[in-house]
């Protein structure tokens, strides 16, 4: 079974196109118009080895806000879609990053329930062109589309591009950890993860 997933959103706001594959190498093609978004999202497929193909065109000439929160709506979608019923799956993810002087912790459950919480506290507004306030939209409007509970904790740093990263990072780990097959069954005492 392919656990991919194509996806397309268009709004007055944003045009966005793309795929995912669960299953992947970590190849990416992004292409947001927000630097520092592109580099945070490459970072998610690599390290979570998803294949991610992506191309948003977003009202950038207001601010970065509608690309950021979009493209996590698109991609949160995907992988909900690509996991179909989660027959299988590990379910659960943990994981640390760590990048220098920073060190993050993100936990995973693809519990088929949205909710996020994500505790960076940025000591700056941007990141290059990206509004740190939008990296916690881009991980909230995921894991609400891909129907998963997340946990993003910061335990240290000083860095911001250093913080952002190893949360990309422990996120990506987390992920590939539970979406990884283990079995034959829907691992849910409930019977169900829709």
């Amino acid at each position: 079974m392919s656990r991919t997933a194509d996806f397309a959103r268009k709004t007055q706001e944003v045009d966005i196109v793309g795929s995912i594959g669960l299953d992947g190498t970590g190849r990416s093609e992004v292409d947001t118009g927000v630097g520092f978004l592109d580099h945070m999202l490459s970072t998610l497929a690599r390290h979570a080895r998803f294949d991610l193909d992506l191309t948003a065109r977003g009202d950038v000439r207001v601010d970065d806000h509608h690309t950021a929160e979009d493209c996590g709506i698109v991609i949160g979608s995907a992988i909900d879609e690509a996991l179909t019923d989660r027959t299988g799956i590990t379910r659960f993810g943990f994981a640390y990053a760590p990048l220098d002087e920073s060190l993050c912790r993100a936990v995973v459950d693809l519990s088929g329930r949205g909710w996020a919480e994500v505790e960076i506290p940025f000591t700056r507004e941007t990141i290059g062109d990206l509004a740190t306030e939008n990296i916690r939209h881009f991980l909230v409007s995921m894991a609400v589309e891909a129907r998963m509970a997340l946990h993003v904790d910061l335990i240290r740093g000083e860095n911001n591009h250093h913080m952002a990263e190893a949360a990309f990072k422990a996120v990506a780990l987390a992920l590939r950890s539970a979406v990884s097959v283990a079995g034959s069954d829907v691992p849910s005492t409930k019977g169900t993860l829709r």
